[in-house]
């Protein structure tokens, strides 16, 4: 331990050394060049010259990871106020070139450099006009602001990051709703602009509810009333949909879609308990409490979930399972819901319900390793993409309210699987978590970065 404690000081003095150099070559005029390629290559032979018993394979892995390192601006990142995030720190770096000569302190020291580096990746798909991520979908751009806030909310360093992507965000991206209207019903807050919650809504529900989650994670992340506002729109919005042919309740698919599928209800009943935790008064939280209780009442008497607790994609016409396929995301989303409903109104069947469903989930996704698969890999369309990283998101907030190993175990694995076997040379992350990388686009990132934040909070 004495050992391992000196290399890593050993390590972070020449850290400290090499910005030093680098401070004192501006004076020079050569910062630069110094600064943009001579920094990494540099730090490289100096630890190469320091640490004679690395084998030259352990090199040459130094070797990308310092040049991986070495992030570029981009004009699409973040205002200049924001641009701390975008250079990997060296004290942050010298903990993961410790991680390659003692891996056994590579989990501990290296959860928030991995999301940190995921993050920077992200965010060179995200597009400052439009406010969204390119090369995925409206709704799975929810899911990226959803984690971009999560990772603010355990980690100060990436806020001015968050907090410029909320705002950007929520400026520009109403203009490019891909199917604006007919949700028009209800009455905003505001007189319009891009905080009017009709402006959110694309007539397809569940995507309606990923908005207003994002927007809580967003104002849990700032305490900025907008979001909270307009996450409350929105769900007012959602509640003048509710009702359905199996057993009155609920809600179907979209506006021009009878079919009832299993998301759309979860993000219900989770958009209303994740409500009633940020409640500004009692009655409003009554309100919300009653809302997620009376969904959840409805959603467990239907025929959504299995003998073996793991829940389908929808109902049949006649109201039975209709036994199509278990996406891992429709087993997160009902754990997330669960959790803060038992935060709101306590009841000791919510969690004993959110447990045997997220065991249920592990007994069927998960390999041996523990790693969480869908069934379509490594081929997934668009929207399946997302999925896995909403299930870990949600099984992270069951393991912080009923602790087991197993959840932490399975969170653990998915990110160092993910880490080790499913990225590329520019950090970006594919959807079969446990390899081999096939391709990278804004979902199967955002999705796998997920677990990566995850892997912090546990």
């Amino acid at each position: 331990m004495q050992h391992k404690s000196r290399a890593i000081m050993q390590i972070r003095g020449l850290a400290n050394a090499l910005v030093d150099l680098s401070d004192w070559a501006e004076y020079l005029g050569q910062s630069r060049r110094l600064r943009n390629k001579n920094v990494p290559l540099f730090f490289f032979l100096s630890f190469a010259f320091f640490v004679p018993e690395l084998a030259l394979d352990e090199l040459a892995v130094l070797f990308k990871l310092l040049q991986l390192a070495d992030i570029r601006r981009s004009s699409h990142f973040a205002p200049s106020s924001a641009l701390n995030m975008q250079f990997l720190h060296w004290g942050a770096l010298s903990t993961v070139l410790v991680g390659l000569i003692y891996p056994g302190l590579t989990v501990a020291v290296d959860a928030n450099s991995r999301a940190q580096i995921a993050l920077n990746a992200l965010q060179n798909w995200y597009n400052a006009t439009s406010g969204l991520w390119d090369t995925c979908g409206w709704w799975n751009g929810a899911n990226c602001l959803t984690v971009v806030a999560d990772l603010a909310a355990i980690d100060p360093s990436v806020l001015d990051t968050a907090t410029y992507v909320f705002g950007n965000t929520l400026q520009n991206a109403p203009a490019y709703n891909p199917q604006p209207g007919p949700e028009v019903q209800v009455q905003s807050r505001y007189e319009g602009g891009a905080a009017n919650a009709s402006e959110w809504m694309d007539s397809a529900y569940d995507d309606d509810a990923w908005w207003a989650l994002a927007w809580i994670a967003a104002y849990d992340v700032t305490t900025d009333d907008t979001y909270l506002n307009l996450a409350q729109d929105i769900f007012s919005n959602l509640t003048k949909a509710w009702g359905t042919r199996c057993g009155g309740g609920g809600l179907q698919w979209s506006t021009t879609s009878s079919y009832i599928n299993a998301i759309t209800n979860e993000l219900f009943l989770s958009v209303a308990a994740h409500l009633a935790n940020r409640a500004s008064s009692d009655s409003e939280r009554e309100t919300y409490v009653g809302w997620a209780q009376k969904q959840w009442d409805w959603f467990a008497a239907q025929d959504f979930i299995g003998s073996n607790y793991t829940i389908n994609d929808g109902l049949l016409e006649n109201c039975q399972n209709n036994g199509q396929t278990v996406w891992s995301y429709n087993q997160g989303v009902i754990l997330g819901g669960l959790v803060e409903l038992n935060r709101a109104a306590p009841n000791d069947t919510y969690l004993e319900s959110a447990n045997k469903i997220a065991q249920g989930a592990i007994n069927t996704l998960c390999d041996a390793n523990m790693v969480i698969h869908d069934v379509c890999e490594p081929n997934c369309a668009p929207d399946a993409t997302q999925f896995k990283g909403i299930f870990i998101r949600n099984l992270q907030m069951l393991q912080q309210d009923s602790p087991n190993d197993i959840y932490k175990n399975v969170i653990e694995a998915c990110a160092n699987s993910i880490w080790e076997n499913d990225q590329n040379g520019q950090n970006q992350l594919g959807v079969n978590w446990a390899g081999p990388f096939s391709s990278a686009d804004a979902s199967t990132h955002s999705s796998a970065l997920d677990a990566l934040v995850a892997a912090i909070a546990v």
